[in-house]
This record gives structure tokens, sequence and C-alpha cells, in this order.
């Protein structure tokens, strides 16, 4: 696989729970090429790695894969609303801030300051 085909499939084996950075990735990928436990080819432009055999024996020897812990006990029902949520209010915020005037930018700005802080007020609430 290519390495952002790596990162897609660690995001959807886990479920959304757990989707690596290119920048934790790609020097992960180097040290396991350093290591022999993977090779890489270019292919297109883009490096292909595979598992060596020492990297296959090393692969079967170890722990679940770490996206499988990554999404035991998330509520995904919650977590699609909250995505939802997020998406929605970064939309609206995206559409003020390319369509909007200088103040209704300004304004935005403190509607979404004023949410993070009152995002926090409920956990003090909560205490």
């Amino acid at each position: 696989m290519h390495g952002y085909e790596m990162i897609q499939e660690i995001a959807e084996r886990s479920g959304g729970a757990w989707k690596p950075s290119p920048g934790s990735v790609y020097p992960t990928l180097q040290l396991l090429e350093d290591e022999g436990l993977i090779t890489s080819e270019s292919e297109g432009g883009k490096k292909l790695f595979t598992l060596t055999d020492a990297g296959r024996t090393e692969a079967e020897s170890g722990a679940d894969a770490p996206w499988e812990e990554a999404g035991r006990g998330v509520d995904w029902e919650a977590m699609h609303e909250i995505r939802q949520a997020g998406s929605g209010l970064m939309e609206a915020f995206g559409q003020v801030w390319k369509t909007g005037s200088a103040e209704q930018r300004r304004k935005a700005i403190a509607v979404i300051n004023d949410a993070r802080k009152k995002l926090y007020l409920i956990l003090a609430d909560e205490g």
C-alpha cells in the first residue's frame, strides 16, 4: 500500500476513531524500512510499501492491531452527532468568512470564542 492508503485503511478499520497523520505515518514507515521490516518501490510517483518476511513474522507475533483498541467502547451514534454538529458549525463559519463583511467576520469569531467558553463552562458546572 501507499502511505496515504494506509492512513485511510486505519481510519476505516477503527471506524473513524483513529486517523493517523502523515507526520506520524511516513517517519514510521521510514523507520520500519530502515529496520528491514518493509521495503518500498516507486510507483507512479508514490512509494508502495510491502512487508518483508521479517516484517510479516514481526506483525504476526505482535499484539492486537492498535486500530482495534481505538474503536472499542466508542459511542458511534454520539460520535456521528458530534461530527455533524462540528461540521455544520465550520460550514456556517466558512460561509460568513467567505461572503461576510469585516464586521460580520468579527461577530462570527466572537460567536466561536463564546461557544468555546460555554463548552468549558459545561464541564465546570458538572464538577
